[in-house]
């Protein structure tokens, strides 16, 4: 017997023996590598390797030639574009004339900041405070856009409405998704009807949804129109209000992703255990009380959860506003990766980059904030 794979045979020489184990070993040693080789090639060819290529487009000026494309390094001047110049209204908004209650809420976001940061000095490495100084930094900006723009009576760029849509957007959807999860995890008759029903429109893609929803609130012709006369907007028409327009994206926007939230939360409420809640009975706990002392702090983690991977989601909206408004009025329902196609649309590959991985900044550092501040905090008070 032989305890290798390779045996030998009468006319191999000692030193070919060698090679041949010396190979199967080679190979054995690193057969992982060959598993995982061509999963890793197709992330590189589809995923990273195009990554890399947008950052050439973001720092470049590009022009379409007989022979393909031609690129011009400009650096970041893309990217500056966007906070100055004729491109600032568009992404930032108008930031003039500020009103003083503008200053006043711009001081007031200034100093709690600050305050946030001196409490946590020396209660963090200094990697959480380089973070914290970026979150610190983000919140400032945010706050000074809200105080020059929507206290000052000015209109707001790409960045405050895709902020809208994410916070007030999220808001919204968890409060009822979170809601209806509730009602279906008590004990009532056709709970599993409606657990069914509500599911419905998860299953529908954002551009039916679209569709749908822009056919339903039309004014003269959808199904709806009855009830516009009825209250007297039969001569409204709400695609030309600027605040109109982004309720009824955020409308159609949670018509589709309620459900998502329903479903996790469902199977988080229905994990919580019966036996708690039962003794909270007992003692004449009310469901308030219940829900305060026990549901909740059970279910937070998935809460905090679903939030998060909703508002990674929601920073990606586009298809919505696009076919319900086209952005518009203006660019009063324009996000940033609308604003993003536009610009790819027109041609203009390097400013539609920069935009891209302005949103990308954006994403990274909101939901991280979220993430360290509020996921860890709440993990951690749950253990």
């Amino acid at each position: 017997m032989t305890s290798s794979a390779t045996t030998y045979q009468p006319g191999d020489s000692p030193a070919g023996l060698f090679r041949a184990r010396s190979w199967g070993e080679w190979v054995d040693h690193h057969s992982r590598t060959f598993f995982i080789a061509p999963a890793v090639i197709l992330i590189l060819i589809f995923a990273i390797f195009p990554t890399f290529y947008s950052i050439v487009f973001a720092l470049s000026r590009v022009k379409f030639t007989a022979t393909g494309l031609r690129f011009r390094f400009v650096w970041f001047d893309n990217f500056l574009a966007q906070f100055s110049g004729n491109e600032q209204a568009h992404f930032l908004g108008k930031l003039v004339n500020v009103s003083v209650l503008g200053w006043i809420f711009t001081a007031a976001v200034v100093a709690l900041a600050v305050w946030w940061l001196i409490r946590s000095w020396g209660k963090t490495s200094w990697i959480g405070m380089i973070g914290r100084l970026i979150s610190a930094a983000m919140f400032i900006f945010v706050g000074f856009l809200l105080g020059a723009t929507l206290l000052s009576g000015n209109p707001w760029g790409t960045l405050m409405t895709t902020l809208f849509y994410v916070v007030v957007g999220c808001t919204v959807q968890f409060i009822i998704g979170t809601g209806l999860a509730f009602l279906c995890s008590q004990p009532i008759s056709g709970k599993n009807f409606f657990r069914v029903l509500f599911f419905i429109p998860l299953m529908i893609t954002p551009l039916g949804v679209g569709y749908a929803f822009k056919m339903v609130l039309d004014i003269t012709k959808g199904p709806l129109q009855p009830l516009w006369d009825g209250i007297g907007l039969q001569n409204w028409a709400w695609s030309t209000d600027a605040w109109a327009a982004r309720w009824f994206v955020i409308l159609g926007d949670s018509w589709q992703w309620i459900p998502f939230i329903f479903i996790v939360m469902l199977a988080a409420l229905e994990n919580v255990s019966n036996d708690q809640v039962e003794a909270a009975q007992v003692d004449g706990a009310s469901s308030v009380q219940i829900f305060r002392e026990i549901t909740w702090p059970q279910i937070v983690p998935v809460a905090v959860t679903v939030i998060l991977i909703r508002m990674i989601e929601a920073f990606k909206i586009v298809d919505l506003p696009n076919i319900m408004t086209s952005g518009g009025p203006g660019i009063a329902t324009e996000s940033m990766t609308l604003h993003s196609y536009f610009l790819w649309r027109a041609n203009d590959m390097g400013s539609s980059a920069a935009v891209a991985y302005l949103l990308l900044i954006l994403t990274v550092v909101v939901c991280s904030s979220f993430f360290n501040y509020v996921v860890l905090g709440q993990l951690r008070k749950a253990k």
